[in-house]
């Protein structure tokens, strides 16, 4: 069974988005600094082009994930991604109400109404023998809270923001541990930091 991952590209002080979401250009500057591709899947998404040292743990953790776990949010403010996500695996939304224009699931997104743990579920399920990937902000919130996580990645960019949104928004358990990092891979512009949460999952 795969491990439940979470992540997000963070400022040094600690945001993965600015205030009113702006600053993504500054925290995904190294998405494009590179000359190491990683294809992207989404008719929307151009290929990211990445340190080589990026692309050296990126490429293998893209490779092992089975399925994504994200908002409605962000399954909206992607535009559904044009259709696929970037990393070519099925995404799992959980949502109040499904869109009307998707009556039914398929291979590229599934809808869930009943909950974070119904959602991960869902993923591991798709997902099989390989990881799942949990979205930052509020899914990976309530996937902490419900002890369903293994692991959190940190993309650490060295930019300041000055506020706006966190990896976990207000959680409502704390303190959390974590053990490591376990991984340290310095990449140009960023640098990528592997934790894994010190008490394991509880299964959904």
């Amino acid at each position: 069974m795969g491990k439940i991952i979470t992540g997000a590209t963070m400022s040094l002080d600690g945001y993965i988005a600015g205030p009113k979401e702006s600053g993504f250009d500054l925290l995904f500057q190294w998405y494009g600094n590179g000359d190491a591709e990683i294809p992207s899947a989404s008719p929307d998404v151009p290929p990211i082009r990445v340190s080589a040292a990026s692309a050296e743990l990126i490429r293998p953790e893209w490779r092992d994930t089975g399925a994504l776990v994200v908002g409605r949010y962000l399954y909206d403010m992607t535009n559904a991604w044009g259709g696929r996500h970037p990393i070519d695996v099925t995404t799992v939304v959980l949502t109040h109400r499904r869109p009307d224009d998707r009556p039914e699931d398929d291979e590229n997104f599934v809808f869930v109404t009943e909950g974070i743990e119904a959602a991960v579920s869902t993923a591991r399920k798709l997902a099989g023998d390989k990881n799942v990937v949990v979205n930052g902000g509020q899914m990976a919130r309530q996937a902490l809270e419900a002890g369903l996580l293994d692991e959190v990645g940190i993309e650490l960019v060295p930019v300041v923001l000055g506020g706006g949104k966190t990896l976990f928004g207000e959680l409502g358990v704390t303190p959390v541990q974590f053990e490591g990092p376990t991984t340290v891979v310095e990449g140009t512009g960023v640098t990528h930091l592997r934790y894994r949460v010190k008490d394991g999952r509880r299964d959904a």
